[in-house]
């Protein structure tokens, strides 16, 4: 009966105005520049003017961080002697740096945010609570979440997808520096061309690297549209929500 009532009001959200509880996965190379590393302040500047742009439009603004501008849990623990529990640990711990960067930017233009962690990290930020972090979203607070699912081995791409499925969301957004999904890799193929509408099953079946198996997996199952879109761009974010040909949309047939 909540699943139903839940589908129905996330239904009635986006016939009214587009998409409007939306769930926004920011990969950690969002903060710099490409081939940089760390915060770089136009980068954040960026991500948080579009951010509170469709936030001040009345959207309810929830925001997955990755922490990849400072450690890669799987690849630091390739390259070095960490063992990858621990690795995915501090990646987790990077993404929560992203997070209060992202929140007090915001912030000094106007909009009231909160922090959760899947993490405890009490002293800078709530932990995830669900019914906390929808309360966030109706009273008008854009809500990062920080800390992955506080789990080592899952990405922050499947913590997106099982945060857009807690929180009801009408639509996932991935966030990235390419226009969306292409038929080849467009720096190698001249006659790649960018695909605007496919289904999951086509992502599964051509083994598209949009987000990881699990993700895709779980908003395929729960039938919650995936755009993959630029935020490098500025305005894209607004154009994306309010439903305008931007990105690639992928959706269960």
């Amino acid at each position: 009966m909540h699943d139903t009532k839940s589908a129905k009001a996330a239904a009635g959200r986006e016939s009214a105005a587009g998409y409007s509880r939306v769930l926004l996965k920011i990969s950690g190379e969002g903060f710099c520049r490409e081939g940089s590393f760390g915060i770089e302040a136009p980068e954040l500047d960026t991500i948080a003017r579009q951010c509170a742009e469709v936030a001040q439009l009345g959207v309810q603004l929830a925001i997955v961080v990755g922490g990849g501008n400072f450690i890669r849990g799987a690849t630091f623990a390739e390259d070095g002697n960490i063992p990858r529990a621990t690795a995915d640990y501090m990646g987790m711990l990077a993404t929560v740096l992203n997070a209060v960067a992202l929140q007090e930017t915001m912030e000094k233009m106007g909009q009231p945010t909160r922090v959760q962690s899947a993490l405890g990290v009490y002293s800078v930020c709530e932990p995830f609570i669900r019914r906390r972090a929808v309360r966030h979203l109706e009273k008008g607070r854009v809500l990062i979440l920080a800390g992955g699912t506080g789990n080592p081995f899952f990405t922050t791409d499947t913590c997106a997808a099982l945060r857009a499925t807690e929180i009801g969301a009408d639509v996932l957004l991935k966030g990235t520096k390419v226009d969306g999904i292409y038929s080849a890799d467009p720096k190698q193929d001249p006659k790649a061309r960018m695909l605007q509408n496919i289904s999951y099953e086509h992502v599964l079946a051509e083994k598209l690297r949009v987000m990881d198996l699990t993700a895709i997996t779980l908003c395929m199952e729960r039938k919650i549209p995936l755009v993959v879109f630029n935020l490098k761009t500025p305005g894209n974010l607004a154009k994306v929500i309010r439903g305008q040909n931007v990105g690639t949309k992928i959706v269960p047939k």
